[in-house]
């Protein structure tokens, strides 16, 4: 997981080094604590020297730019006039935050007159907002007290969002195989999903693949299956089956490190002996989506590159499917063939092999166990007309699995959304949701909803009922 990186630029007025020189201190100080809080949230911060005028906010930006911050945070520590400034925000392409706070938390009657200078930066922000507005620049502003209010926890929010933007527009996705024949909800040509999203689709190369297989004997096969044998319980899986699947997922790994992808969608019609592999990589599958490698099936590469930006944020996401309705408990069954991140299965999870009699290689080595229970949601990015796309959030609740467990040597788990299931399948087959899924534990949903309006999608959130 990438840690979200920003730029936190702070704004001053020259005239106030000419005419009070005394008071700088003071003010980087605050900027330099500001830095230390953010940092503190979670985030990456990179600073730069005090911006009085166009030529130092200009240097700044351009050097935020070239370190690859994922946004920039605007601070002001005293009134900056706003046409220092306003120019330069307005011509970069970074997402722009700007965090209106002050050093004091309260400012009645019993404040000292100098505590003017180090509390006035509000004004500073409204004059640049405004010229931001007429300049036609996008920009979020979050305020309140840096100690006393959630504002800094908003800030790491509209980063975090800033971050999944990022990681989406520069996705490369690696696809095996052509989309599944007949399936087309999710299908968006790799011209249009560049064009759109900036998303550029990698097909696989089967020589390429074959390439990158180890031979039995070496020393990176014996390591990964030394691995395998603390993390899963493989007792159930013949020796030379798990070999086998190990090698071609090392194969699978190396082409990936090597195209620099964040994500992947295999067709599993196109997982042939033609096509380089030796098997369906399951278990590797199940392996890079834990490594945060974004993944969906079928030779879907728009979901799959909606995960690995996902993914950048939070680790704890995986791929699935809502495949049955639990009418009577109101809670819909999620699985898939045999992907799932497997550090999200409750407990060790169990390695299987299993029949694969839809081509040529031989029977696979899957991941099998029920997905955690916890505070999920479920994320569908649905494709729309005049090459639009709609982001489908939907808080869910995912339930333990109980016993008896007749689904333990399958992929399987439940959610229950925050509508009745009845009302909430309807709606979201109402806004074109496709049926390929991205679960996410413990996600913000308001990081969610700024990732989709930073990325110019609509967003929809699927939630509870009014009064309910």
């Amino acid at each position: 997981m990438a840690t979200p990186r920003i730029g936190l630029l702070s704004l001053y007025l020259a005239l106030y080094d000419k005419a009070l020189p005394d008071i700088r201190p003071q003010m980087e100080a605050f900027y330099a604590a500001m830095a230390e809080a953010l940092t503190g949230c979670g985030l990456a911060v990179e600073t730069a020297p005090v911006c009085r005028l166009r030529s130092e906010v200009s240097a700044a930006v351009s050097d935020f730019e070239a370190g690859g911050v994922d946004a920039l945070v605007t601070l002001h520590l005293a009134y900056s006039p706003s046409l220092e400034a306003a120019e330069v925000l307005a011509g970069t392409s970074l997402p722009l935050i700007i965090l209106d706070t002050t050093p004091d938390y309260g400012f009645g009657p019993d404040r000292h007159p100098d505590a003017i200078m180090y509390n006035h930066g509000i004004h500073g922000v409204q004059d640049l907002c405004n010229l931001l507005i007429r300049h036609g620049k996008a920009f979020h502003i979050e305020a309140g007290h840096w100690e006393r209010s959630d504002v800094l926890d908003r800030i790491v929010s509209r980063a975090q969002s800033a971050r999944m933007a990022a990681a989406m527009r520069t996705a490369r996705a690696g696809r095996l195989g052509d989309p599944f024949p007949g399936m087309g909800d999710f299908v968006v040509p790799p011209e249009t999903l560049q064009s759109t999203l900036g998303v550029v689709t990698v097909p696989a190369d089967p020589a390429a693949l074959h390439a990158y297989l180890p031979g039995p004997d070496d020393m990176a096969v014996a390591a990964e299956l030394a691995a395998d044998g603390r993390r899963f319980d493989s007792r159930g899986v013949d020796s030379e089956a798990l070999t086998d699947a190990v090698r071609t997922g090392l194969a699978l790994r190396r082409w990936l490190e090597a195209e620099r992808l964040a994500a992947l969608t295999i067709n599993f019609l196109a997982c042939n002996r033609a096509s380089g592999l030796s098997t369906m990589p399951f278990l590797e599958i199940g392996k890079a989506m834990a490594r945060g490698i974004g993944y969906a099936g079928e030779g879907d590469v728009l979901t799959a590159a909606l995960m690995g930006a996902l993914c950048s944020v939070y680790p704890r996401t995986t791929f699935t499917e809502m495949f049955c309705p639990d009418w009577a408990e109101e809670r819909i069954f999620l699985s898939h063939m045999g992907e799932v991140n497997v550090d999200l299965l409750d407990g060790k999870a169990v390695l299987a092999e299993k029949p694969f009699p839809w081509t040529d290689v031989r029977d696979s080595v899957c991941p099998t166990g029920c997905l955690q229970g916890g505070r999920a949601v479920l994320v569908n990015l649905a494709p729309g007309p005049e090459e639009e796309y709609t982001l489908i959030l939907a808080p869910v609740e995912m339930i333990a699995g109980g016993e008896p467990d007749l689904l333990r040597d399958t992929v399987h788990g439940w959610c229950r959304p925050a509508q009745s299931i009845d009302k909430f399948l309807a709606a979201y087959s109402h806004l074109g949701g496709t049926h390929h899924c991205v679960l996410v534990y413990d996600a913000d949903l308001k990081a969610l909803t700024g990732f989709g309006e930073l990325m110019g999608w609509q967003v929809r959130i699927l939630a509870a009922e009014a009064g309910a």
